[in-house]
């Protein structure tokens, strides 16, 4: 199944795709591969998943934050390619949790995104991957995801 049809199967809901907050692109192409901007958990109606992981939200929270940041990432995909089925493979992913200063289960909350990459592409979504915490991240977001592609 294609990852358009699949994400239309498991009733996603895109949030609309990011736009820049600064001097950058959100996806860069060269040659066959994607490298997206860091994203963060924009919901459908603008808002964000915000809070410190380990302190001010719950690492369950956070781990829906990852998702969340999944979506985002799907949506600048699809804004910029057109269609989902351009993704042949996830290559790598690196996760940044906002993250207390005693909270040690990074990788945890970052499978909300790797685990949607999955769902949609089987295991050509399981990528390489970094999971670290950060003191603080921008607009005090509880995570930030960038990502490279392969496509078809």
């Amino acid at each position: 199944m294609s990852a358009d049809a699949k994400l239309a199967e498991l009733g996603l809901e895109l949030p609309p795709a990011p736009k820049p907050a600064g001097v950058y692109s959100p996806m860069i192409q060269t040659g066959n591969l994607i490298y997206l901007s860091g994203h963060g958990p924009l919901k459908p109606d603008g808002t964000m998943f915000t809070g410190k992981v380990g302190s001010d939200v719950s690492q369950e929270e956070g781990k829906a934050a990852a998702r969340q940041t999944g979506l985002a990432l799907l949506a600048t995909m699809k804004d910029q390619l057109g269609s989902l089925d351009k993704v042949k493979k996830i290559v790598k992913v690196l996760g940044m949790v906002n993250a207390a200063p005693d909270f040690t289960e990074h990788p945890s909350v970052i499978n909300g995104c790797s685990e949607l990459f999955v769902e949609l592409w089987g295991e050509d979504g399981r990528a390489a991957r970094s999971a670290v915490g950060m003191g603080s991240l921008p607009g005090n977001i509880s995570v930030e995801i960038e990502l490279i592609a392969e496509l078809a």
